[in-house]
């Protein structure tokens, strides 16, 4: 009767272990969900910088018309509204220039190299840090850009 016990235990005791096939499909169930997440969660993080470039940007603007309002001029640079220093979500200082200060030919253009804004130009230079001023260019693609002044803030790419 003991050695019936006895059996009965190492038989209990073998069921409750993992084989080393099972252990390497967990972990090659484990592999393929990684592999599936980490990117959607990068997508999710770069959507969410985007979207935070377009809302500072669009209250950087909001700052930029206020000083107008009172001035009656746009600011030379956004060190005049208390916005020098200040780093889009990548890190990388926003960019602005006024256009109506005379000799200000660098104004980021569209397709057909048309000026995108009257009043001022705001944008990011996006995730990769490089920029032209057309923006269909390749390297504009990824920059968080305000056009229409101000009618559009979001990436180049979508506009």
């Amino acid at each position: 009767m003991n050695t019936v016990n006895l059996r009965n235990l190492k038989r209990k005791h073998l069921v409750y272990g993992l084989t080393l096939v099972e252990l390497l499909i967990v972990i090659a169930i484990i592999g393929v969900l990684a592999a599936i997440a980490i990117p959607a969660y990068k997508d999710y993080e770069e959507k969410a910088r985007v979207t935070q470039a377009a809302i500072e940007i669009s209250t950087m603007a909001s700052k930029i018309t206020h000083y107008y309002d009172d001035a009656r001029a746009y600011p030379d640079s956004l060190t005049d509204v208390g916005l020098a220093g200040k780093l889009d979500p990548w890190g990388y200082p926003y960019r602005y220039l006024n256009l109506n200060k005379k000799g200000n030919g660098g104004a980021r253009r569209d397709k057909n190299l048309n000026p995108l804004n009257t009043d001022f130009d705001l944008y990011s230079i996006g995730k990769d840090a490089k920029t032209k001023l057309p923006i269909s260019q390749k390297d504009s693609l990824d920059d968080v850009i305000r056009v229409y002044d101000g009618k559009f803030v979001d990436l180049a790419s979508k506009f």
